[in-house]
Protein backbone atom coordinates (compact mmCIF):
# COMPACT_ATOMS: atom_id res chain seq x y z
CA UNK A 1 0.00 0.00 0.00
CA UNK A 2 1.41 3.57 -0.97
CA UNK A 3 0.89 5.84 2.01
CA UNK A 4 -0.87 8.70 0.13
CA UNK A 5 -3.61 10.98 1.16
CA UNK A 6 -5.96 9.45 -0.84
CA UNK A 7 -5.33 5.99 0.72
CA UNK A 8 -5.42 7.26 4.14
CA UNK A 9 -8.41 9.24 3.76
CA UNK A 10 -10.08 5.84 2.23
CA UNK A 11 -8.74 3.44 5.34
CA UNK A 12 -9.95 6.37 7.72
CA UNK A 13 -13.36 5.97 6.21
CA UNK A 14 -12.93 1.50 7.17
CA UNK A 15 -11.80 2.81 10.52
CA UNK A 16 -15.20 5.02 10.83
CA UNK A 17 -17.46 1.72 10.32
CA UNK A 18 -16.72 0.18 13.76
CA UNK A 19 -16.72 3.59 15.76
CA UNK A 20 -19.86 4.82 13.44
CA UNK A 21 -21.95 1.50 14.99
CA UNK A 22 -21.34 1.72 18.15
CA UNK A 23 -22.09 5.40 18.28
CA UNK A 24 -24.83 4.78 16.49
CA UNK A 25 -26.00 2.35 19.37
CA UNK A 26 -24.99 4.26 22.64
CA UNK A 27 -27.52 4.85 24.89
CA UNK A 28 -27.43 8.98 25.04
CA UNK A 29 -29.87 11.43 23.15
CA UNK A 30 -26.89 12.94 20.78
CA UNK A 31 -25.91 9.66 19.57
CA UNK A 32 -27.91 9.76 16.11
CA UNK A 33 -26.15 13.17 15.50
CA UNK A 34 -23.09 12.07 16.07
CA UNK A 35 -23.61 9.08 13.95
CA UNK A 36 -25.05 11.52 11.46
CA UNK A 37 -21.89 13.62 11.41
CA UNK A 38 -19.56 10.34 11.15
CA UNK A 39 -21.41 8.90 8.20
CA UNK A 40 -21.41 12.76 6.71
CA UNK A 41 -17.39 13.12 6.98
CA UNK A 42 -17.32 9.31 5.78
CA UNK A 43 -19.67 10.82 2.59
CA UNK A 44 -17.27 13.48 2.48
CA UNK A 45 -14.05 11.43 2.62
CA UNK A 46 -15.46 9.43 -0.15
CA UNK A 47 -15.22 12.29 -3.06
CA UNK A 48 -12.37 13.98 -1.35
CA UNK A 49 -10.35 10.84 -1.44
CA UNK A 50 -11.17 10.21 -5.48
CA UNK A 51 -10.58 14.05 -6.08
CA UNK A 52 -7.39 13.83 -4.60
CA UNK A 53 -6.17 10.70 -6.15
CA UNK A 54 -6.98 12.27 -9.56
CA UNK A 55 -5.67 16.05 -9.12
CA UNK A 56 -2.52 14.71 -7.31
CA UNK A 57 -1.99 11.86 -9.89
CA UNK A 58 -2.31 9.56 -6.72
CA UNK A 59 -4.00 6.47 -8.08
CA UNK A 60 -2.99 3.19 -6.80
CA UNK A 61 -4.15 -0.73 -6.95
CA UNK A 62 -4.82 -0.20 -3.13
CA UNK A 63 -7.18 2.70 -3.76
CA UNK A 64 -9.07 1.33 -6.95
CA UNK A 65 -9.65 -1.93 -4.70
CA UNK A 66 -10.57 -0.32 -1.39
CA UNK A 67 -12.31 2.63 -2.17
CA UNK A 68 -15.28 0.94 -3.56
CA UNK A 69 -15.18 -1.71 -0.80
CA UNK A 70 -15.59 1.27 2.01
CA UNK A 71 -18.21 2.96 0.26
CA UNK A 72 -20.44 -0.18 0.19
CA UNK A 73 -19.58 -0.99 3.39
CA UNK A 74 -20.28 2.48 5.20
CA UNK A 75 -23.69 2.28 3.05
CA UNK A 76 -24.46 -1.07 4.01
CA UNK A 77 -23.94 -0.84 7.59
CA UNK A 78 -25.99 2.64 7.74
CA UNK A 79 -29.16 1.00 6.43
CA UNK A 80 -28.98 -2.17 8.15
CA UNK A 81 -29.00 0.25 11.19
CA UNK A 82 -31.84 2.25 9.50
CA UNK A 83 -33.65 -0.54 9.48
CA UNK A 84 -33.06 -1.63 13.03
CA UNK A 85 -33.55 1.35 14.33
CA UNK A 86 -37.52 1.11 14.88
CA UNK A 87 -38.61 -2.59 13.79
CA UNK A 88 -42.24 -1.80 14.43
CA UNK A 89 -42.38 1.58 12.76
CA UNK A 90 -44.39 1.88 9.63
CA UNK A 91 -41.25 3.57 8.12
CA UNK A 92 -39.77 0.56 9.21
CA UNK A 93 -41.29 -1.22 5.68
CA UNK A 94 -40.29 1.11 3.60
CA UNK A 95 -36.43 1.27 4.73
CA UNK A 96 -36.12 -2.59 4.40
CA UNK A 97 -37.22 -2.41 0.86
CA UNK A 98 -35.44 0.01 -0.26
CA UNK A 99 -32.12 -0.94 2.05
CA UNK A 100 -32.81 -4.15 -0.23
CA UNK A 101 -32.83 -2.59 -3.28
CA UNK A 102 -29.69 -0.72 -2.63
CA UNK A 103 -27.35 -3.68 -1.04
CA UNK A 104 -28.98 -6.44 -3.88
CA UNK A 105 -28.20 -3.62 -6.52
CA UNK A 106 -24.78 -3.47 -4.97
CA UNK A 107 -23.80 -6.70 -4.84
CA UNK A 108 -25.11 -7.86 -8.51
CA UNK A 109 -23.30 -4.86 -10.09
CA UNK A 110 -20.00 -5.62 -8.32
CA UNK A 111 -20.21 -8.65 -9.53
CA UNK A 112 -20.92 -7.51 -13.18
CA UNK A 113 -18.03 -5.68 -12.88
CA UNK A 114 -15.73 -8.50 -11.36
CA UNK A 115 -17.16 -10.90 -14.27
CA UNK A 116 -16.85 -7.97 -16.91
CA UNK A 117 -13.08 -7.30 -15.97
CA UNK A 118 -12.01 -11.25 -16.21
CA UNK A 119 -13.65 -11.23 -19.94
CA UNK A 120 -11.05 -7.39 -20.62
CA UNK A 121 -15.22 -5.41 -20.82
CA UNK A 122 -15.04 -3.67 -17.07
CA UNK A 123 -15.03 -0.03 -19.33
CA UNK A 124 -18.72 -0.95 -20.57
CA UNK A 125 -19.87 -1.15 -17.21
CA UNK A 126 -18.22 2.28 -15.82
CA UNK A 127 -19.26 4.44 -13.28
CA UNK A 128 -21.64 7.19 -15.07
CA UNK A 129 -23.25 10.06 -13.98
CA UNK A 130 -26.77 8.69 -13.10
CA UNK A 131 -24.68 6.40 -10.72
CA UNK A 132 -23.06 9.85 -9.36
CA UNK A 133 -26.62 11.29 -8.79
CA UNK A 134 -27.73 8.65 -7.20
CA UNK A 135 -25.12 8.07 -4.60
CA UNK A 136 -25.49 12.05 -3.67
CA UNK A 137 -29.08 11.52 -3.42
CA UNK A 138 -28.00 8.08 -1.03
CA UNK A 139 -25.59 9.59 1.24
CA UNK A 140 -27.62 12.90 1.76
CA UNK A 141 -30.39 10.84 2.58
CA UNK A 142 -28.97 8.75 5.04
CA UNK A 143 -27.23 11.56 6.61
CA UNK A 144 -30.58 12.97 7.08
CA UNK A 145 -32.57 9.76 8.15
CA UNK A 146 -29.71 9.45 10.68
CA UNK A 147 -29.93 12.63 12.36
CA UNK A 148 -33.33 11.30 13.37
CA UNK A 149 -34.90 15.26 13.80
CA UNK A 150 -36.04 18.04 12.24
CA UNK A 151 -33.18 20.76 12.18
CA UNK A 152 -34.36 24.77 12.06
CA UNK A 153 -37.85 23.26 11.71
CA UNK A 154 -36.79 21.42 8.32
CA UNK A 155 -38.37 17.66 8.42
CA UNK A 156 -35.07 15.92 7.87
CA UNK A 157 -36.61 12.27 8.22
CA UNK A 158 -39.22 13.21 5.64
CA UNK A 159 -37.18 14.51 3.19
CA UNK A 160 -34.54 11.87 4.05
CA UNK A 161 -37.45 9.32 3.02
CA UNK A 162 -37.80 11.16 -0.07
CA UNK A 163 -34.24 11.25 -1.21
CA UNK A 164 -34.14 7.73 -0.65
CA UNK A 165 -36.73 6.81 -2.99
CA UNK A 166 -35.33 8.83 -5.51
CA UNK A 167 -31.71 6.98 -4.74
CA UNK A 168 -33.79 3.77 -4.82
CA UNK A 169 -35.42 5.23 -8.27
CA UNK A 170 -32.30 5.89 -9.46
CA UNK A 171 -30.38 2.59 -7.94
CA UNK A 172 -32.65 0.88 -10.39
CA UNK A 173 -32.48 2.84 -13.53
CA UNK A 174 -28.42 2.44 -13.08
CA UNK A 175 -28.50 -1.48 -12.53
CA UNK A 176 -30.95 -1.40 -15.51
CA UNK A 177 -28.08 0.57 -17.82
CA UNK A 178 -25.43 -1.57 -16.78
CA UNK A 179 -26.88 -4.62 -17.22
CA UNK A 180 -27.88 -3.62 -20.54
CA UNK A 181 -24.15 -2.60 -21.19
CA UNK A 182 -22.97 -6.30 -20.42
CA UNK A 183 -25.94 -7.87 -22.16
CA UNK A 184 -23.89 -8.42 -25.29
CA UNK A 185 -21.65 -10.06 -23.27
CA UNK A 186 -23.66 -11.82 -20.98
CA UNK A 187 -25.74 -13.19 -24.29
CA UNK A 188 -22.51 -15.34 -24.98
Amino acid sequence: MQYTIPNLLTSFRMILVPVFVVVFYLPVSWANQVASIIFMVAAITDWFDGYLARKLNQTSAFGAFLDPVADKVMVAVALVLLVDRNPTDYHSAFMTIAAVIIIGREITISALREWMAEIGSRNSVAVSIIGKIKTTAQMTAIVWLLFAQPLLGVPLVEIGFILLYIAVFLTLWSMIDYISAALPALKE
